[in-house]
């Protein structure tokens, strides 16, 4: 059985957000259980001189979407049991970033279509392409449109994965032929029409032959249309082929017995060093360093979806708490702004560290004893699991992924390793803070076990990769 897996960014390539996550540790999973595994994804000019040079250049051809006619080029490289194809345009992704560009649609189209275009020039015909959000959507759809013409690829099935229904790849309805170059029939008998518009996510959802989506949690929310973004009656349609399968975790890379950006290493045995990290941060920081003073953090994209609403409301209860407070990210500026003005109503206190830096990040799961995620909505969510791996227990809010992954211990139960509130309330949120600050304080034993549990959790993608394959399978099976 030969995958082809399909996405927009990949660690340790490129990233933008979870998806590179997923795309760069799924794929070495499945390979390690015997799938013959490749992914494809495009050339950006971000994707450094180090691999580059590792690459070797196998062909170019010329895709037509539409009127254009363009040049396609085709690397490779093999790392981790898998092969990494790049596909290279650089009117195309020669960007500096890898979205949010004017003509986003069309460069991703162009990848799309590329995609089943460079078919024949692989290593061998896939069974499986495994597509994932809007940036592939089209994938679905270019294949069967091809599979009319060409019956080599007519075995072919496809995957598509929704890591975030927020972003469905909406366009005119003009786009259809002038810039996808389809036939207006696939928007004429609603495969890609919805409210006027071409909707891609629409489109892949219902030309898969599987949908999948990052947690079991998420998969039922997406009934609801408080979560579905408009797309809830889609999501109905095609219940008989969605299931939730949770994402796991990069358990080599994010490891605090080995992590190089750590002052100290740790493991759940030895947690000394966990220590050493906590003081090291408090310093660089410009925290006061009390080592007994519960210190929280949050590491997240400053937006309204992730909650931050709740916390800056609730600024002045958190701090009543007595913890320290540190955060880490970017976002809209009026909670850039609310961090910042906490930073100096609160001095040695609160750390708002307004960017985004991968090394400081990892050096603050190490050295939290408390993480802050109070999701609105939470497709799966990694930063949970990373905070649990490195010693720092999670209060979260109930849904999505947080609730597949984080099992409260407010009233005791034996397996709790975290605390989770569920109402959308600034109240909820510092009671549910309170309630760990004061486990820290009052019961440090009992703070310690909930903190083991959390970080000898089993978070790899042993068990996820597992439910793929059967995924597949199941596919596979249906063309015999």
């Amino acid at each position: 059985m030969n995958i082809l897996y399909v996405t927009s960014e990949a660690v340790p390539f490129c990233k933008t957000g979870g998806l590179a996550d997923v795309a760069g540790s799924l794929p070495p999973a499945l390979a390690a259980e015997g799938v013959e595994t490749a992914v494809i994804l495009p050339l950006y000019d971000k994707i450094g001189p180090q691999w580059r040079e590792k690459m070797t250049f196998r062909r170019y051809i010329y895709v037509d979407l539409g009127w254009r006619h363009e040049y396609c080029g085709l690397f490779s490289l093999y790392d981790r049991g898998v092969t990494w194809y790049f596909v290279d345009n650089e009117k195309y992704f020669r960007r500096g970033r890898l979205y949010g560009e004017f003509d986003d649609g069309e460069r991703f189209a162009f990848f799309s279509k590329a995609v089943v275009d460079l078919l024949p020039s692989l290593d061998w015909m896939p069974d499986i392409l495994h597509c994932n959000d809007w940036q592939t959507a089209l994938v679905p759809i270019y294949l069967k449109d091809a599979a009319t013409r060409w019956w080599e690829i007519r075995h072919i099935r496809t995957v598509f994965t929704i890591h975030n229904i927020e972003y469905q790849g909406r366009y005119g309805s003009d786009s259809v032929d002038q810039l996808f170059g389809l036939d207006r029939g696939w928007y004429d008998d609603g495969t890609l029409r919805m409210d006027g518009d071409v909707n891609l996510m629409k489109g892949a959802m219902l030309m898969a032959d599987a949908v999948t989506t990052v947690s079991p949690t998420y998969a039922a929310q997406l009934h609801d249309p408080a979560y579905a973004c408009g797309l809830e009656q889609v999501v109905h349609l095609i219940d008989y082929k969605l299931s939730g399968v949770l994402n796991g975790l990069d358990t080599e890379s994010y490891n605090p017995a080995h992590d190089g950006s750590l002052p100290r290493t740790f493991d759940p045995d030895h947690m000394e060093g966990k220590a050493v990290c906590k003081a090291e941060l408090q310093r660089q920081l410009g925290l006061v360093q009390e080592p007994d003073t519960p210190l929280m953090a949050i590491v997240s994209r400053l937006v309204g979806h992730k909650g931050m609403d709740l916390v800056c409301q609730g600024l002045e209860g958190i701090m009543a708490t007595g913890c320290q407070l540190v955060v880490l990210g970017q976002g809209e500026s009026q909670f850039e702004d609310a961090f910042r003005w906490a930073q100096s109503r609160w001095p040695g206190r609160v750390s708002a560290q307004i960017t985004y830096s991968d090394n400081l990040s990892r050096r603050i799961y190490g050295a939290a004893d408390l993480f802050l995620m109070p999701s609105r909505s939470e497709p799966c969510g990694l930063s949970q699991l990373i905070a649990m791996r490195y010693g720092a227990v999670p209060i979260v809010r109930q849904t999505g992924g947080l609730n597949d992954t984080v099992r409260s211990c407010q009233v005791g139960q034996p397996d709790g390793n975290g605390y989770v509130f569920s109402g959308c309330t600034v109240h909820d949120l510092c009671q549910t803070v309170g309630q760990a600050v004061g486990l820290y304080r009052g019961d440090r034993m009992g703070f310690d076990i909930v903190r083991r549990r959390g970080m000898t959790e089993d978070f790899s993608w042993n068990r996820s990769a597992g439910a793929y394959r059967r995924i597949y399978q199941d596919l596979s099976r249906r063309n015999h």
